[in-house]
């Protein structure tokens, strides 16, 4: 799969004479807490990763290793945190396309070419974009821009385990499985909550923040 990815890369770069091919990813979007994170990166033309792959079908250890590697051969790379506040002002996708944005302009170097997964572009992006539904699946870049979003999301959440630890964030990383949802309704929701979502507007309306 990976070389299938690095291929598609090289053809979308060939015909659009980019040297500078930027990957663009998010994860987080459906999680009702924690923030959405965007990562951005420039690989190497013509490089490819082995064990590079949409993060959803790598397991965790796989991401970690392929984080490790990302970074050691990346051009440069950023990644943003986008707050729970700033999705519960923007709305989700406000939100993510102006995390995708951020991302972007944080690069060290300048991208020719920016490749978005999804189906919306951001405005202002400082290069031209494409955006590419399913597209952690279709290019090498992306699947690398996801993968460190995903591991940057992962350990923040893990982290944040510690101080709210009643809602199993470790494990499930702001996402609604079960056991958080019974958390949230027994203890109240806390500061990493997203207060527009569905099942954390309920619990709000009933039950104080928990800090």
């Amino acid at each position: 799969m990976s070389a299938a990815l690095a291929r598609f890369d090289a053809r979308v770069a060939a015909r659009r004479g980019a040297c500078r091919l930027a990957g663009v990813d998010e994860v987080g979007r459906g999680c009702l807490a924690g923030p959405v994170v965007v990562a951005a990166v420039i690989l190497p033309a013509g490089l490819r990763l082995p064990g590079v792959d949409d993060s959803k079908r790598l397991t965790r250890r796989q991401r970690e290793t392929a984080f490790g590697v990302i970074r050691a051969a990346a051009v440069c790379w950023a990644a943003v945190a986008v707050a729970a506040s700033e999705v519960d002002a923007r709305n989700v996708l406000g939100a993510t396309l102006s995390g995708m944005r951020r991302a972007v302009a944080r690069l060290r170097v300048p991208p020719d070419l920016v490749l978005v997964d999804g189906p919306y572009l951001p405005e202002g992006l400082p290069a031209p974009g494409i955006a590419i539904v399913r597209g952690d699946g279709r290019s090498q870049a992306i699947a690398a821009a996801s993968i460190l979003a995903k591991v940057a999301r992962d350990r923040l959440m893990r982290a944040w385990h510690r101080r709210y630890p009643v809602y199993g964030f470790a494990s499930n990383v702001g996402y609604p499985t079960p056991h958080h949802l019974q958390a949230l309704a027994r203890a109240g929701a806390c500061p990493l909550h997203r207060r527009s979502f569905a099942p954390v507007r309920s619990v709000c309306a009933q039950l104080p923040l928990a800090l």
